[in-house]
């Protein structure tokens, strides 16, 4: 009997010590990460661990390491670089003499001297007091993938496509249009039209539009801000659509104003593309029309009255449209202003005032263009909600894809200069000029030369600028003559030249011309006809612009001074902080003098009106 007792004690003593052995293995392992803590078991079975787990275990503790100590350097290598950059600024803040000081303070008064218009605000919405807080909170999320990558790594991306922001929570770019959560349908359409990547504008514009932010921006002409905004305000029509079908008298959903018929023109037939691109492959149809002036208003209305998700419109006849109560913006959730920064420089505030006055509700406001000036981005940013600011590459800042070539001519041998330089390049050639009888001047000239041209300026009637810019687009024409209207948006596909004959009034106009060639990645060439009748101002603009780009100066714009000049005040931004020219500082802006001139005049002809 003791001795069945003393086996038993024995027995029992070798379970608990070979138990006690299985939990201490269990909690070593445990201590090593290879067993969850709240697996709760105490079994051998639960315990045991394949040496393929194990290994798997060990790699993730590795790399989870690994990332935490890259992310303490990056932390303290950036705590290192705001810290040299600081005292950097300090430094050259000591330095500035009393002079420079006073220059800059004189800089910022007459920066915010600039009246501020309301051409972003509903009057009715200021009446009110009505500010919105919160962004539009749509379903879309970028891909999981994207949304679990560190911040240095998302700065990364984006420094390495030259993509620079300003906002709060912006989702990252995106580098293909498959991760972006396209339709089948338009990822077909992108392809039959050769477009395969993302450009650095979408690839960060389409993300911020999809998931409801307001956004400005700014990137170089040809560098594809249309399909920037294009595809996000597709995708939001047809969600509406699906939930919600468009009956009679209802619409638009999405709104997008242009400063020319022809950019308006061009915008509706891409967005019009991919809309039957969709429908063709099963889902709803997207209804567009195009509201523009010199076209029957009838037929524009009754489209409109017969339900519409997506206007485009230049400003005047939408204005007509809505005043007449043709139309009406009760349910518009996407409004987007193309050439925003030209739009306000053309006169059409008070135009766009009346049509936000129109609008019932919060809305996504997209603000698109490749020369927007800081005065313009600092207004948007005051006036839409929580935006977030998009740059690729400088506001203002020539395409590197064209290649620039200044020429001094006078202006008795300008146009036999011209059929000199249409030898340089094969067809099909823009020729800009500034007034309208010089477009005429140069088509006939060269008409009786024999080349094949058509012309478009704001004289002609909408049928013939329609018919010039068809026939130049299909190929009939080789040469198209053109005012400023033509620079502003409008996308032909291989110009090879681009010819100014006379230097325009400001550099963004320069900047807009040019940019109709060298785009989508292709090279371009632009030849400008200088002589004394251009302003001082704009040759510097120009000059600073050429030595920018790398471009060869010729002889006399190298003698205008010392590659130097129009560098800013030591520390500070480089050029004009109101139109982005860099050959001259705000102080010197002949486009802030012609404001100033401008309104003195309305104010003198306002006061002569009422008898003072």
């Amino acid at each position: 009997m003791t001795d069945t007792a003393d086996e038993v004690a024995r027995t029992k003593a070798k379970y608990e010590e070979r138990r006690r052995k299985v939990e201490e293995e269990e909690r070593r392992k445990r201590l090593e990460g290879l067993v969850s803590s709240d697996d709760g078991g105490s079994d051998i079975d639960d315990a045991f661990i394949s040496v393929a787990q194990r290994k798997k275990e060990k790699a993730k503790r590795r790399m989870l390491l690994k990332n935490a100590l890259n992310m303490g350097e990056n932390e303290t290598e950036n705590a290192v670089k705001r810290k040299a950059i600081a005292e950097e600024k300090a430094s050259v803040e000591a330095k500035k003499t009393l002079l420079e000081k006073h220059a800059l303070e004189e800089e910022v008064r007459l920066l915010q001297s600039v009246p501020q218009g309301g051409a972003l605000f509903a009057i009715s919405e200021l009446a009110q007091g009505v500010t919105y807080k919160e962004s539009f909170k749509t379903g879309w999320r970028p891909p999981g993938h994207l949304r679990g990558l560190a911040s240095y790594e998302i700065e990364g991306m984006r420094k390495r496509k030259g993509i620079v922001i300003d906002g709060s929570d912006c989702p990252p770019p995106i580098g293909s249009f498959l991760e972006m959560k396209l339709p089948r349908s338009f990822l077909c359409a992108l392809e039959s039209r050769n477009i395969i990547m993302p450009t650095a504008i979408q690839m960060q514009g389409i993300p911020v539009a999809l998931t409801g932010r307001d956004m400005i921006g700014i990137a170089s002409t040809g560098s594809g801000k249309t399909l920037a905004f294009a595809l996000p305000m597709l995708m939001f029509s047809l969600e509406q659509e699906t939930a919600l079908p468009f009956k009679r008298g209802e619409g638009p959903f999405a709104l997008c104003i242009v400063p020319s018929r022809e950019l308006a023109r061009q915008i509706e037939e891409v967005i019009h593309s991919f809309a039957d691109a969709a429908s063709k492959q099963g889902l709803p149809p997207i209804k567009t029309v195009l509201c523009i002036g010199g076209e029957p208003v009838g037929q524009q209305a009754r489209t409109v009255q017969n339900g519409v998700h997506i206007v485009v419109a230049t400003p005047g006849r939408l204005g007509d449209l809505l005043n007449k109560k043709i139309m009406n913006l009760e349910l518009c959730r996407i409004l987007v202003l193309d050439e925003a920064d030209r739009m306000l420089d053309m006169g059409f505030e008070e135009e766009l005032k009346n049509i936000f006055s129109f609008f019932k509700d919060q809305r996504q406001t997209l603000l698109y263009s490749a020369t927007m000036p800081k005065k313009i981005q600092e207004f948007a940013k005051s006036a839409l909600v929580r935006p977030i600011l998009v740059n690729v590459g400088r506001a203002g800042a020539a395409s590197l894809n064209v290649l620039q070539e200044v020429e001094y001519v006078r202006g008795e041998d300008k146009l036999t200069r011209i059929l000199e330089c249409l030898q340089k390049t094969p067809p099909r050639v823009l020729i800009f000029a500034e007034k309208k009888s010089d477009v005429d001047m140069i088509t006939e000239y060269l008409l009786l030369k024999g080349v094949e041209v058509s012309s478009l300026h704001g004289g002609k009637d909408q049928k013939e600028r329609h018919e010039g810019v068809d026939a130049f687009r299909r190929g009939n024409k080789d040469v198209l003559v053109a005012t400023d209207v033509a620079s502003k948006g409008l996308d032909f596909t291989d110009i090879h030249h681009v010819i100014n004959y006379d230097m325009p009034d400001d550099i963004e106009n320069y900047v807009h011309r040019i940019g109709r060639t060298g785009r989508s990645g292709k090279r371009g060439m632009a030849t400008t006809f200088l002589n004394k009748k251009a302003e001082m101002s704009v040759m510097m603009d120009l000059r600073q612009l050429l030595i920018e780009a790398g471009q060869e100066l010729p002889a006399f714009l190298r003698e205008m001074g010392d590659d130097t000049e129009a560098q800013s005040i030591e520390g500070e931004e480089r050029g004009c902080s109101f139109c982005s020219g860099l050959g001259h500082r705000i102080t010197d802006c002949p486009k802030l003098v012609g404001i100033h001139t401008k309104t003195t005049q309305n104010m003198a002809r306002s006061h002569a009106e009422e008898g003072f």
